[in-house]
């Protein structure tokens, strides 16, 4: 597989967000519970690089999603939850860079913005899978208008937003919010759940010391380290489940994948997982030109298309 410049990545990913359209998961914008905190929008240009392609934004408030459509769809679509360690929500890196990578191939994206769950809203830690569970309710609602059959709508997540779509495959019918309109009667669980580098245990030896923070605080009960630790969480009801990560991952440890794999596996869920040698953390696409690890969208696609 050839590598591709960073420009040329970069030129995709131009192209692609002038074409994206954006809307507001919640009817009123804001989410509900976000009355209660007081967190300032905050966009954060060039935060994971130097381009102008390496958005970030912190304190959101009213979650949106970003659709980036292909020209042929295939009928299948993705709920992206990017990364940024439960302070921030990348937009870009693990956002915009998939765009031609999947839509080629005719799945269309969805990549969501979501609450933080330190910054005080309402439901506090089940913010981020209230935005989630609602996100995905409004695809199934809505999916006629991008050409998709509404049982064939996944999730994927980074990092910390694999946490959070993680959190929507293992805890997609745990009330956490109150339903506001007809698009709540929508069934949440998504049809494939797929994790890269994912943050999913709250326990203590492998867990993300930055994620776990802004969950649980640094003082959490045992019963708070269980709820939101989704290898726990996990039940025979989980859906198909790819797993991926760099074994020298020196932030979110690699055990992360594991445990959910073992867990997975205990429980009798369909679960592929690749691992790669090398990749560190946050490698998105653009950071594994070079690397085994490039093949990933490839290998992801491939599975995918067996499960929908």
């Amino acid at each position: 597989m050839e590598s591709l410049s960073r420009e040329t990545l970069e030129r995709q990913m131009a192209q692609a967000v002038s074409q994206a359209t954006t809307f507001h998961i919640w009817p009123e914008g804001e989410a509900p519970g976000a009355a209660a905190s007081d967190a300032v929008f905050t966009p954060e240009p060039k935060h994971t690089g130097t381009s102008d392609y390496d958005r970030s934004v912190t304190g959101v408030r009213a979650p949106q999603i970003t659709v980036y459509a292909p020209a042929r769809p295939n009928g299948v679509g993705i709920l992206v939850a990017p990364g940024g360690s439960y302070r921030r929500v990348v937009l870009d890196k693990e956002g915009s860079a998939l765009a031609s990578f999947f839509n080629q191939r005719g799945y269309t994206l969805f990549v969501m913005t979501y609450r933080m769950p330190g910054d005080g809203h309402e439901e506090g830690a089940n913010a981020p899978l209230a935005d989630v569970q609602r996100a995905m309710r409004t695809l199934r609602a809505r999916a006629d208008e991008w050409k998709l059959d509404a049982s064939r709508i996944g999730v994927l997540g980074f990092s910390a937003g694999g946490h959070v779509a993680a959190s929507l495959g293992t805890r997609h019918d745990e009330p956490v919010y109150t339903p506001r309109d007809a698009i709540d009667e929508h069934d949440a669980r998504p049809a494939f759940m797929a994790l890269v580098y994912p943050v999913i245990t709250m326990h203590a030896d492998i867990d993300h010391p930055g994620s776990r923070h802004e969950l649980i605080g640094d003082t959490p009960t045992a019963e708070q380290i269980r709820h939101y630790s989704l290898e726990d969480r996990a039940s025979a009801d989980a859906p198909p489940t790819f797993l991926l990560h760099a074994v020298d991952d020196p932030a979110v440890k690699v055990e992360n994948s594991l445990v959910m794999f073992n867990a997975l596996r205990r429980l009798g869920v369909p679960v592929e997982m690749h691992l790669f040698e090398r990749g560190k953390h946050g490698f998105g696409i653009r950071d594994a030109q070079g690397l085994p690890a490039a093949i990933w969208p490839e290998l992801m696609m491939n599975w995918i298309a067996t499960k929908v």
